[in-house]
């Protein structure tokens, strides 16, 4: 019920795969959740597909796939039990913005995979969720005196160029899309986070948030940012906007022709 994000993001990143013309033989899935890429990939795609997540009860959740053989990997995504140069193809979608150690996630698959293998994912892009923040913000300031943490940071695009290059990724590609999402109040949406597993998991960030805050910050909500309903004239919604980083790099190899990175954001 509340995995609408990802299906449509895993929807998505499965149609930046079909306009690569080559099929994978071994591809993982990093952090694959309920197995939404697994949903929308194709036999023209990918041979075998392995999907890993740290959630023995989310992967049993997982449907099988009706065109590409797979395998589920019960492990954490920090130690991938690869050997060097046996994947063709790493996939991650809306996964990698909890991992902590991304600069050595990032390593340890340019090592799995083979000459020439191919890197694609999509996670939240800087100012996902920016009218919840806002609101937040605004909220604590004017009951509270100063701001929390509410939102757990999220990349922008010229970091995650230089981690992919640093990690050692050629021929590296970005590009920014997004996802606006209705919600009748600032509750529902919480709500639906919340239920998602995307609540804030900062280290320092509060415990609860105050009520009076939490009133607050629905008022401006809906003031700076409500909009008409489209079914419905004298109804308003608030929206939430999802900002979502595409990225494709892959592994050098003598046959690729040049070294670039491009960013793109539509």
């Amino acid at each position: 019920m509340y995995d609408y994000i990802r299906e449509e993001v895993a929807d998505r990143l499965a149609d930046r795969l079909n306009d690569i013309s080559r099929k994978f033989d071994v591809a993982l899935d990093i952090g694959c959740g309920r197995g939404h890429l697994s949903q929308f990939v194709t036999s023209d795609n990918i041979g075998v597909l392995y999907q890993l997540d740290s959630s023995s009860e989310v992967l049993k959740q997982i449907k099988p796939s009706a065109e590409v053989c797979t395998y589920n990997i019960n492990c954490h995504e920090y130690c991938l039990p690869f050997r060097p140069n046996t994947l063709d193809l790493v996939l991650s979608s809306m996964s990698l913005h909890w991992i902590n150690d991304l600069p050595g996630l990032l390593k340890q698959i340019l090592t799995c995979l083979r000459n020439d293998g191919c890197l694609l994912g999509v996670m939240p892009a800087m100012d996902t969720l920016y009218e919840l923040r806002v609101s937040l913000q605004l909220a604590e300031l004017e009951r509270l005196g100063g701001i929390s943490s509410h939102i757990s940071p999220f990349v922008d695009s010229v970091d995650m160029a230089n981690l992919l290059q640093c990690a050692g990724f050629n021929l590296i590609t970005l590009d920014v899309d997004e996802i606006v999402i209705h919600y009748p109040d600032i509750f529902a949406l919480m709500n639906d986070l919340r239920f998602m597993g995307e609540s804030n998991a900062t280290v320092h960030r509060p415990l609860r948030l105050n009520r009076d805050v939490l009133f607050a910050a629905s008022a401006i909500y809906n003031e700076k940012f409500s909009v008409p309903r489209e079914d419905e004239e004298n109804e308003r919604c608030i929206p939430a906007t999802y900002r979502l980083l595409y990225f494709i790099g892959w592994k050098p190899d003598p046959s690729q022709v040049s070294d670039h990175c491009s960013l793109c954001v539509d």
